[in-house]
Order: structure tokens, then sequence, then C-alpha cells
């Protein structure tokens, strides 16, 4: 009898064990309100758009963002605020900036101004700074121009209580109506002092200013009124240093369009060149995107980043102005990206920004599920799919029971998220449509982040990336993949 209960009990290990290693996949739904995501950062209620202040301190990731808290329409602008210490779950704070008698508060940036250079903290406890644009509505429906202007607050306690500084604005505007979102960052010179530098929209164009203490501030240059895409305004710049694949130093200026994206309404293009003297000199004359999907704007990186991180981490607002204040949401409006990862890349000798998943996207993965056949179930709306490609190009179609479907696939060049048929659209007639993006060079793997409301392709770690929202009426069940895809694993996502 003994021998035969410890047999009994090893068959019965091995079963669970076999249980465990290929578990069957069964829909459970997990999301408390439709369409709102599962892993992506959503305001609990309200308005949502550009993330503003990204800065790390002290193990905290702060996520500053474009927010109306009384409507879920665009409306007079605060900064909310939230934090995470893995980029994958997100606690919400109070709201960190209020409009004034100033303004709203538009898009900006935060700094950890470490030797205390504006004064506004102590060698012991310097401050957090964020400098932003006062937007004054009132102005703006007059024929002033001079309605944006660039203004500062300060934070003591981590970032969680701020105090305006009593000088705004810093930089006042000199007679340009669309004058806005600074991005800063400091810099060392040549001899060896430090520099802030703000990179600020201007219209069709970016400005290059310098400070010595965040207060007063000097035009160096200008940039791009010849050069790039120009069918809307500027705006949301970020100026970035990299080093090449071969270790070269180069430095990428990001640059957010409204209207003129390659998908129509908003777009996040990019330069790549040289930052010397305090101007920006690019390498070539291309028009190049960030992401080729209708759905990432106003994209930027976080400062303050420790050394041994060396990476540049950016987040955009997964939304696109054509449509924004109409998708059919109902207590909050938007979400961000997942957090990727940038850093160059070349293809035949021609440097290419790539625009990779973050790595702590990887502990969201519950449950990993082996796919061995053409058609899969899906286990819950949240999922990541990895696979790798063979002949170069790939189908791959999400569906529901009422016959919604999504498509993605590469053919003859070409790489196309369909959501004509994905569910609801009618709350605009540009939103039902297939965006395409062309990819000359070889697709060698891909990997999908599906949410309840969005969708993120990402080509050979993100040298091609495509955003995209929709709302299916229910949520997807199966998907359907090419034979020409290989090793394929599909991840059930929890936070």
């Amino acid at each position: 009898m003994k021998l035969n209960n410890l047999l009994l009990s090893i068959l019965c290990i091995l079963l669970i064990s076999s249980c465990q290693s290929d578990p069957e996949i069964s829909f459970e739904s997990s999301s408390t309100e439709k369409f709102r995501p599962l892993y992506h950062f959503t305001p609990e209620s309200g308005w949502m758009n550009d993330p503003n202040g990204l800065i790390y301190l002290d193990g905290e990731y702060h996520l500053f963002y474009q927010h109306y808290p009384d409507g879920t329409v665009w409306g007079p602008m605060h900064w909310g605020h939230a934090v995470s210490t893995d980029l994958v779950n997100w606690e919400s704070l109070p709201i960190a900036l209020y409009p004034d008698s100033l303004g709203y508060i538009f898009s900006g940036s935060a700094v950890l101004d470490a030797e205390n250079s504006s004064g506004l903290g102590s060698a012991e406890n310097p401050p957090m700074v964020a400098i932003f644009t006062y937007h004054n509505a009132e102005e703006a429906n007059t024929s002033s121009d001079t309605f944006q202007n660039q203004a500062i607050a300060f934070s003591l306690d981590k970032g969680r209580t701020w105090e305006k500084y009593e000088g705004n604005p810093v930089l006042p505007n000199p007679g340009i109506r669309d004058f806005r979102d600074p991005k800063v960052s400091q810099i060392t010179n040549a001899d060896g002092t430090k520099s802030w530098i703000m990179t600020l929209a201007v219209l069709d164009h970016i400005n290059f200013y310098s400070s010595p203490d965040l207060k007063s501030w000097t035009l160096l240059s200008e940039f791009g009124k010849t050069i790039g895409a120009h069918g809307g305004v500027w705006e949301c710049p970020d100026l970035l240093p990299f080093k090449t694949p071969s270790g070269e130093d180069k430095w990428v200026l990001l640059v957010s369009i409204n209207p003129g994206g390659p998908q129509n309404g908003s777009a996040t293009q990019y330069f790549i060149g040289d930052f010397e003297n305090g101007g920006f000199t690019p390498d070539d004359t291309m028009i190049r995107w960030l992401d080729y999907g209708p759905d990432n704007y106003a994209g930027v990186t976080w400062s303050n980043l420790p050394s041994d991180q060396n990476r540049t981490l950016f987040i955009g607002w997964m939304s696109n102005w054509l449509y924004a204040n109409v998708v059919p949401t109902q207590a909050w409006r938007s979400a961000m990206t997942i957090p990727r990862e940038l850093s160059l890349f070349d293809i035949d000798g021609t440097l290419l920004l790539k625009s990779a998943p973050a790595k702590e996207m990887e502990k969201l993965r519950a449950v990993e599920f082996k796919v061995n056949t053409e058609t899969s179930a899906l286990p819950s709306e949240a999922v990541e799919i990895t696979a790798g490609v063979s002949d170069n190009s790939f189908l791959i179609t999400f569906s529901n029971e009422l016959g919604e479907k999504l498509l993605i696939s590469k053919e003859n060049g070409l790489v196309s998220i369909d959501r004509r048929n994905a569910g609801k659209s009618d709350f605009n007639p540009d939103f039902a449509a297939m965006h395409s993006a062309p990819m000359s060079w070889e697709a060698k793997d891909i990997r999908i982040f599906l949410d309840a409301s969005s969708i993120e392709l990402f080509i050979n770690d993100g040298e091609l990336a495509m955003t995209s929202i929709l709302f299916p009426t229910s949520p997807w069940k199966t998907v359907d993949l090419s034979e020409n895809l290989k090793s394929l694993k599909l991840y059930n996502l929890k936070k």
C-alpha cells in the first residue's frame, strides 16, 4: 500500500506539473468598466492628454499630465500626477498644479536642480522644478499674440506639494501666438560648467534657450522653419543625447505636430544630428516618424534617470486630436502608451530611432500559453503575443463573436493595422481606417500588446512601432495567425 500511495502521489504531481506548463485557455474578463485599459495608465476620472514633467527621483517615476478633472473633454488645464516604482503599477496623487490668474497650466517638463542653481531649495534639499507654459485663455480670444509664457514651480517634498515662483513668467512671450511646451535638460559645456537648455515649440519651429539658474533665459538658436513636416503646429519637443551602434555621439530632436502626421491628425517626427554651440544641425532633411500608428502623440522622456539604467525612457499620449474629445468612454478619457526605451539603430548606413517596450513590461506576464495552432483563444482583454517571422510577411486577425475584426499584417513592404471593422467608430468619420507604414527591411520578429481599447505593435524590438486605439463592442476572443509565424507565445497580462 505504501508503494502504491507513493506511485499515486508521484503521478498526481506529474499531472499537475503538466497542466501548469500547458494550461487551457479560457476567457476571463478583468475589466470593470467598458474600454478601461487593464495595464495602461488612465486618469481615475476626467480628461487627460499630454504627459508632462516626467522625472525619476528616489525610486519613483513621476508622471504628470494635462488634466481637466471636471469633464471628459478638453478644458482648463491642470497638471495631474501619478507615481510608480515599476512603470507598471501607478498610484494617482492629488493634482499638482492648478490654473490661476496667469492662465491654464499647459505642457512642460521637470528637473531635479541638484546644485540648487535656482536658489529655490537648499544644498541639503535641492528642489524639483517644473517648467511649464501659462496659457491665458481670455487673451487667446483677443488679437493678442502674447498669451503663452513660460513659468516655473518648485517642490521640496518629492513632488507632493508645489509652490509657483513669485517672479513668473521666467520667459515672457516675444510676440508669437504658439510659444509653448518647454522641455528642459542640463548639459555640461566644453569648459566644464553646466547650463540648463530649454527646447521650446514656437509655431512652426524650435527655439533653444540657455539659463544658469532656471529663472533667466537667453535665446541661443532656432531650428526647423524649412525642415521636416509642416502640416500643422509644432508641439512638445524633446532634445536627447544618444550613442550610435558604433559609439558615436548623436542628438535626437523629437517634435510633435498636429495636424500633419502620416495617418492624418497628430504624430511625432524626429531628427538625428548634432547639437553644438547652442544649435541643432540635422544629418539630413528626411521626414521620419517615431510611431507610424495614429495614436501616439506628444510623447517625451524621463529626466534624472540613474546612470546605471543607461537608457532613454519615453511615454506618449495614446490618442489623436482628430477624435480625442469624442471617443466612447464615460468617466475618463484617454490613456498613455506603455513606457518605451528609445535607441539608435542602423539600416544600410542610415540611422533610425528604435522604440522598444520598456523591460518592465515583462513583469505583467502572468501565464504563458504556447500557441501551436493557427487559431487560438484569448485568455482576457489584456494579452501580449510574441513571434518570429519567416518570409518577411505575416497576417494576424483578432475577432469576437459579433464578427468584428482587427487585422495586422506585413505584405509588399507595408506594415498595416486595419481597424475598419474593429468595433465602434461612428463617433468620427476618420476613425475607421487602415493605417500603413513603409518597412523596406526584413521583419524578423513581432511583439504585440493588446488591451481593452488599444493595440501596440513592435517589429524587430521596436525598429518599427505602430499604436492604435480601438473600441470593440465585445472583447476580442480569438486570434488567427498565419503559418509563417513561428515560436509563438501568448501571455495573459495582469497588474
